[in-house]
């Protein structure tokens, strides 16, 4: 296991459509979770599930997508729609992490938006340090209603983000990062 900096100082996405077999085994995919669960939770809430796809679940979601684009755009070519059939099928598994935000008498909403983002980025550096690919990705299809409650979400779920793990197909190239100049100040009273 890489050591903690390391890891951190590693991390970065690998694009859905390069990532491979093999992917987590059932007891990784336990193991991914467990750790995506150890976020500030202000008020013990748990504001926020999963959801597994993996195997044909893949595809069978993928059916959801592509029938939520056919009905916003009946002029789609049978290309764009396999397109969308595919979006949760490239990598072996994806991890829906569904943000359940809700109204309390004491913890923000927002709060407990932000604790779904950060079990996102636990189950992304936890891929990374099991030495798998992963990428986030929202797209349209995490905003669309109808796929929402095709997936099972409630009415006040929404989805933080798919994270697709894999063994990624070649190398990872990174990103620029922004310069600490940009985006770091220190106060001075």
């Amino acid at each position: 296991m890489p050591d903690a900096i390391e890891l951190l100082s590693t991390r970065t996405s690998c694009k859905a459509v390069a990532l491979t077999t093999p992917g987590p085994s059932a007891a990784e995919i336990d193991k991914l979770l467990t750790i995506a669960c150890r976020v500030p939770d202000h008020g013990k809430l748990t504001p926020w599930r999963f959801i597994v796809f993996e195997g044909d679940a893949r595809l069978a979601a993928g059916a959801v997508v592509a029938a939520a684009f056919r009905a916003k755009y009946p002029d789609a070519t049978p290309e764009q729609v396999e397109f969308e059939r595919r979006r949760l099928a490239h990598a072996p598994v994806v991890i829906a992490v569904v943000s359940r935000a809700a109204p309390h008498v004491k913890i923000p909403e927002w709060e407990q938006v932000l604790s779904a983002g950060a079990a996102a980025m636990n189950l992304v550096l936890a891929a990374h340090a099991l030495g798998y690919g992963a990428n986030w990705i929202t797209g349209w299809y995490a905003y669309d209603r109808g796929v929402l409650d095709a997936l099972g979400l409630a009415a006040h779920e929404r989805i933080a983000g798919f994270i697709h793990i894999g063994t990624p197909s070649g190398p990872v190239s990174d990103r620029p990062r922004p310069g600490l100049r940009e985006i770091a100040t220190r106060f001075s009273p």
